[in-house]
């Protein structure tokens, strides 16, 4: 059994929807004090509603994580509320898609701003509370596309991807002599919300693509996260994990036949 989180303050950018919220959930069902830290106010209020029947509590915080200042106000919050900071789930992210043929300037420079930037000022934000802490965790929502996956129109998003796991190496050595933990979960294909629109013929090739027969869960990243908050994992840092159900394993597409 690893030891309870209880009581945790665990912040949880992005944790609004989609894999954020599954994160969100886990920890607020380990019994943590959760700070949902989101643009969308509504969505945000609707998870909280759903979680309230958990041992954690649940609140919101509306923050641009692209903007340095919004992120020194997230943390304060989050002192203010839980008497400190203990966990820092940098998850929010966004995907659109981009071929290079036409990606603008704009476009490239929005991703890796709320993507990479936003992940760095959130650390930058935190740091201070998060050394404090006895077990100060650092967990970063990275992805397969980019560190070791390619998909058309993503490279502006695998890049920014990319980054984020360049930054934790070095995040972890200079919080290492703090005792804090910086590590980074790459999810695959994920059921959530923003696979809405990519169609039902888009879904049915991904699934197919995924050796255990189905997209993942948010909660199957939650749960990664609520290993890196651990007690137990307090050795660990600078490391990631592949939550995908095995779909960077095979070769090619004739070896999913042989399955």
């Amino acid at each position: 059994m690893f030891t309870p989180l209880e009581g945790r303050s665990v912040i949880v950018t992005g944790g609004s929807r989609g894999i954020g919220r599954g994160i969100a959930t886990c920890f607020a069902r380990a019994g943590c004090k959760v700070l949902i830290a989101s643009r969308d106010r509504v969505a945000a209020e609707e998870t909280i509603r759903d979680l309230q029947d958990k041992p954690g509590t649940v609140s919101h915080v509306a923050v641009e994580v692209s903007d340095p200042d919004q992120c020194a106000t997230m943390a304060a919050t989050a002192v203010e509320r839980h008497g400190g900071i203990d966990i820092l789930c940098s998850n929010a992210g966004i995907f659109p898609t981009a071929k290079l043929t036409t990606m603008s300037p704009d476009e490239l420079q929005r991703v890796m701003s709320v993507n990479f930037y936003g992940t760095v000022y959130t650390v930058q934000a935190c740091m201070e509370e998060l050394k404090k802490s006895r077990a100060g965790r650092v967990i970063i929502t990275s992805s397969i596309t980019g560190p070791i996956t390619g998909f058309p129109g993503w490279s502006h998003y695998g890049a920014s991807k990319s980054a984020q796991l360049g930054f934790m190496r070095t995040a972890a050595m200079e919080f290492a002599p703090s005792g804090v933990t910086v590590n980074a979960i790459q999810p695959g294909n994920i059921a959530t919300e923003g696979l809405d629109g990519l169609g039902e013929e888009y879904l049915r090739q991904m699934t197919e693509a995924i050796p255990h027969g189905h997209l993942g869960d948010v909660e199957d990243i939650g749960n990664a996260a609520l290993f890196f908050a651990s007690e137990e994992a307090g050795y660990i840092t600078g490391q990631s994990i592949v939550v995908d159900g095995g779909q960077i394993l095979p070769e090619s597409a004739e070896a999913m036949d042989e399955i």
